[in-house]
């Protein structure tokens, strides 16, 4: 199984159900777009062992809106 741009994210929103996100090379932060904005994680130097293989850990660092 190729884990190798698939990332586990930490924190950020509760409701967010979804916490394994595709990485875009060169993988150092996930912009996922959740309630008319986006969550960013930023890469840890941690991993997790999840269903879908070992996971590098990308924690929320914070969330920006998107105009309109």
């Amino acid at each position: 199984m190729d884990t190798s741009l698939k990332a586990f994210l930490e924190g950020g929103p509760a409701d967010l159900t979804d916490r394994i996100a595709p990485i875009t090379p060169p993988g150092v932060e996930v912009r996922l777009p959740f309630r008319g904005g986006y969550e960013h994680f930023t890469a840890t130097a941690r991993h997790r062992d999840t269903p879908e293989g070992r996971l590098p850990v990308f924690r929320w660092s914070g969330r920006t809106a998107t105009p309109g």
